[in-house]
Order: C-alpha cells, then structure tokens, then sequence
C-alpha cells in the first residue's frame, strides 16, 4: 500500500507516467494500472492536496485484495475449517512443522507447509507470538544474593603420565551481580567431583552466596521440578553445611541461567585451546589462577566496561555469607537391601545390619572414615568404614543364632566357676568308635602332689584333659600387677591387676602383651618359678587372648633346659607329643645346644 500512495502522490504532483516509473523503479504498466484507477474516480493532476491518510483510504477500496491477503490466498479456506484445532496445537506448544505433518496425514489436508505458515501468521497472530515472547530479568541481580552454576565441556586430554585420553569438562561458577567467575576442570563428573567443585569455589570466592542456580544433573537434582524439585542428598548437606538455597533452573531452559551459559565459549577459546597441561593437578591451578588474573580483569560489557573483579571486590565479596568454621565432610547416600545374611552391601562391602531390619531397604551414607544405616531416617547402624570385603558385629545377630561363635576362651572364663582353681568341661567324642586321649599318669602326679601342697580341693585337672579351662581367679583389686615395679613396662602398666595365672598377677595391658595381638608393646620377661608352671602360665595367657602367645616357644625352651619330657609339656599345651615336638623341638634343641 506505501508504493501504491507513492504512485499517486508522484501522479497527483504532476508528474507524467515515464518520470515516476522511472524515478521509482517500476515498469510504465505499473503505474499506468494504478493511476487508471484514480483517474477513473474523476480525480486529476493538480487538483487540491490531498494527505498521505487519504490517499491509503482511497487505494484500499480501490485495490481491496491488496489490502487484505486472505482475498488472494486460494488454500486458506481449505485451512480455516480446522482452525480450533490448529489453535489448541499452538497453544500446547506444538510447532507449526508438527501440526501440517498431523493434518495431512490424520486429517487429510492437502496445503504445503508455506501456506499453513501464511495461514497462522496472518489468522493466529496471538497464538504465534505468545509463545516467542521471553520475559529478561526486569531487576538487577542484588550483590550475594545469586551464583549460577553449569558444566561445559572443554575438549579432549592426552594424560601424559598414565598416557590415556579424557574428555575434560569445565565447572563454572559466575555470581550474577559482579560476574566474577570460577572455573575448575574435572575429568569425572560424579557426586565427589561436583562438591569438591563447589567447596573450591566458595573458597575461591571467600564467601557463600545466597542462593544457588544450578542445573538440573543428577549429582545436584534427583526429581526435576518446577515448584518442588528433589534436591539431592549429599548436595543438599552441602547446602545445609554452607547455609544456602537450592534453586535449580527449570529443564531444557538455559536461558533461566544467561549468565553462566553465556561464557563457556569464551572459556573453551582463552582457557583451553592451545595449551598443554602436564596433569589435572596442574590444570586445576592454572584454571583458578586464569580466573583470577585474565577472567577477573576483563572488560565486561554488562557492567559497563568494568572488570569483574573489581566489581566483585568492591560490592559483592562484603554482602556473601561467611564461609563455616567446620570444614565440609563429603558424603555419598545409596540404598541398599538386607539380605537374610543380615548383612547389606555399599561400595562393594558387606556390612551387617540389625536382624530386625532383614528385608528392609535402607539409605546408607559414606563418608571416608564411617558407613551409616538409616531405615526412614533414623539411625540403625553405623561401621567403620572398609575398602573391600566384609564387616560385622556379632551383636547384630539374635543370641541364640550366634550363642555358639560367643563361647570364646574370655567368655569360658567368665562362665567358670569363681573360686579359683582350673574346672574342665569334657568334650563330646566325635563318634562312638573314638576314645579320649588320655594324659599318662606321669604327667598327672606332679599336677596332684602340687595341688595337696597348696592345700587345694580335690586334683588340680590337666589341660589336656579332655576339656578346656573355663575358670579363673578372682583377685581384689588391691593387688598390684606382677610388672608394676618393672620401669619399662611402666608406660603400659596400669598398676592394678585384672587376671592372674599360677602365682604370677597380671593387669590387662600387661596380659595382653603376652599374645600377638601386643607386638607393639615391649615384651614383658618370663617370671621366675618352676618351668612347667611358666609354662602353664604363658599358656593360659595365649588362652584368655585368643592368640598364639609370642614367647611360648621360650617357655618351652626354658622348660626343655630344666629337665622336663616333650610328653610333660605336651599335656601342659594341651597338644600331643608328636605336635609339640614338631612345633618347638628345633627351637629348644638349638638353645640347648647354646646353654653351657
């Protein structure tokens, strides 16, 4: 219409055909047609002026399919019988490339995708243009009060040490109000990376901001949403830790977060094309230097020209929240189930779980020193935490599952009778055609007479006997422990004895010294006496233990130098000879060989 009035204006000016087409560029037949028509409504060059509104007006009604293109367009009537629901498809969200595809095969519409394009821009224009609208942040972003957060990737690595290649991605971290970035780069994207990014970056920053805008990658959001999204687990201790919100972007909407998508090519292209590291380590630190010193003093053209990091230090570092005395402890939640074994497996160990829990899916977390068990919440276990294979607490099972594994030679003592002196329980035979061993009576005697001098009840009973020991004495705790006097025992001592064995009393470290389970405690001397009672006395001590006494071969050396048969010390070892022999005969016949 704006050409058509120009014609006329040209014409109505006086202006003969040839000048206007040829000033205007167009063919004499053009204006020719359009002045005919104006020439036709008995108007003439030269009359009265006539506005550039009037001119529109007469040019509409005399050229009305200019004025209105549905007039000209031969497919739009076909179209407009499906008009509600070209409508409803737009108001859903759906393309208009979709909707032809849709009506030509469901409905059998026979128009090419130009014209239904014509057809909705010039019917529909609400429908077409609500959907592009896009609403900017309307305020600024107030000084500490945002940090949007994303991962880029960054290209492909050669490590040179362990000569692999990694895909290297970027954690960015920009504070919306100063634009002051964090970049780290990680080759694994997992739950320790993406908090070690985070701990980094506050640290970075020397501060905490108020609110987070993250993306929405598992190892931040579990459930996506717009109004209650599901904040993951160790993320949101994190958050809970440093004492910020969570607030991440809705899905498949970078724009929710401009400032910190924007960047990343700037990143790829002065970061980290072109150069060469020689470890994440060491590109690690020239990322936080590179962010400090090209990033940080950049000209950036939102804060009109300034440089972030003077921005950052002069209004935005005082508003950030202060970082936590406490250091931050990383922590991984899984799930796991309770077998009937009533153990559970986490990071591929096995750790048991209270027998009423069998069955149960529980949540686990994991820290670097600790695994703990919660059932809804609550807390029903807690391990120290293993690399591999397996962890378990005796207690987790029902006492008259695990009765038999307690009735430990601790818990045989404990169980004895309290009057001092040794009592054997006899042992089952393993089958009806099996005699016990029997200690020979020589081995016997001495044990009687000893016990008749002492004045004790009834004949002291042999190790071996058939049995094990399950008694001890009880002392007063008046009594001193056998080494309280001794200065290199000392630091170990604590003076007040717990057990005793033959005449020698003994407090707990000083006992436990006795066994492997004490190599890191000096070892205390054999105490003077008969050997065989020596002998018995380590013995016992190996028993209440559990292990294998470090100085018994000594005591049996001791014992073989004095005098006594292998059949005298095998019945105090409870063992056959053939054993003690085999076990110590080397020993005690190279220190016979040495004794003068």
């Amino acid at each position: 219409m704006i050409d058509i009035c120009e014609i006329l204006v040209h014409w109505h000016a006086g202006r003969s055909k040839n000048e206007i087409a040829g000033s205007l560029g167009l063919s004499r037949n053009t204006v020719r047609k359009y002045v005919a028509a104006a020439e036709a409504a008995g108007l003439a060059p030269g009359g009265p002026a006539v506005s550039q509104g009037r001119w529109a007006e007469l040019a509409r009604g005399w050229f009305p399919e200019l004025a209105d293109t549905r007039l000209r367009q031969v497919t739009w009537p076909a179209i407009g019988a499906h008009r509600d629901y070209i409508a409803r498809q737009l108001e859903a969200g759906v393309t208009v490339a979709t909707i032809h595809q849709r009506l030509r095969d469901e409905r059998g519409l026979a128009v090419s995708v130009a014209s239904l394009r014509r057809y909705v821009a010039g019917n529909l224009p609400e429908e077409v243009r609500r959907s592009q609208v896009t609403v900017l942040r309307l305020v600024p972003a107030e000084p500490g009060q945002e940090a949007q957060i994303d991962y880029g990737q960054l290209g492909r690595w050669l490590d040179p040490a362990t000569g692999r290649r990694h895909t290297v991605n970027a954690f960015a971290m920009v504070l919306c109000c100063s634009r002051h970035l964090f970049v780290r780069p990680v080759i694994a994207m997992d739950q320790r990376a993406w908090t070690e990014c985070h701990v980094a970056a506050f640290g970075f920053f020397g501060g905490v901001p108020a609110r987070l805008v993250p993306d929405n990658l598992k190892t931040g959001v579990d459930r996506p949403d717009l109004y209650d999204p599901k904040i993951n687990r160790s993320y949101a201790e994190l958050a809970a830790h440093y004492g910020c919100l969570v607030d991440p972007a809705r899905s498949r909407k970078p724009r929710d977060k401009p400032q910190v998508e924007r960047p990343m090519p700037y990143i790829r292209d002065s970061f980290w094309r072109g150069r060469e590291f020689t470890s994440l380590a060491q590109m690690q630190a020239e990322a936080v230097r590179w962010s400090a010193e090209v990033a940080g003093q950049r000209s950036c053209r939102p804060l009109d020209g300034a440089a972030p990091a003077a921005v950052f230090a002069a209004v935005e570092e005082p508003a950030l929240a202060a970082l936590p005395k406490a250091p931050f402890v990383l922590a991984e939640w899984s799930r796991c189930k309770v077998g009937p074994d009533i153990h559970a497996s986490a990071a591929r160990v096995l750790y048991s779980i209270p027998w009423q829990h069998i069955g149960k899916t529980l949540d686990v977390r994991l820290t670097s020193s600790m695994a703990q068990f919660f059932d809804r919440g609550e807390l029903v276990k807690t391990h120290v935490r293993k690399l591999r294979g397996k962890q378990t607490d005796l207690a987790d099972y029902p006492p008259e599952k695990i009765a038999f594994h307690l009735r430990t030679p601790a818990w045989c003592r404990r169980k004895g009778h309290p009057g001092g002196g040794h009592r054997a329980a006899p042992r089952r035979r393993a089958g009806r055609g099996r005699r016990r061993r029997r200690v020979p009576a020589r081995t016997r005697r001495p044990v009687r007479r000893r016990a008749r001098r002492r004045g004790q009840r009834g004949p002291a009973a042999p190790r071996n006997a058939g049995g094990v020991v399950t008694s001890r004495s009880m002392l007063p705790r008046a009594v001193l422990c056998y080494y309280a006097d001794d200065p290199a025992r000392r630091p170990h001592c604590t003076l007040t004895a717990e057990v005793a064995f033959g005449p020698v009393a003994l407090c707990g470290p000083c006992a436990r010294s006795r066994s492997t389970l004490g190599k890191g405690i000096a070892a205390a001397p054999l105490p003077p006496g008969p050997a065989l009672d020596v002998l018995d006395w380590v013995a016992d001590a190996s028993l209440a233990a559990g292990q294998a006494c470090r100085d018994l071969s000594a005591a049996v050396t001791r014992a073989r130098s004095r005098g006594c048969t292998w059949a005298q010390i095998a019945g105090r070892l409870g063992v056959t000879r053939q054993a003690a022999r085999q076990r110590y005969g080397s020993a005690a016949t190279a220190q016979r060989r040495l004794t003068p």
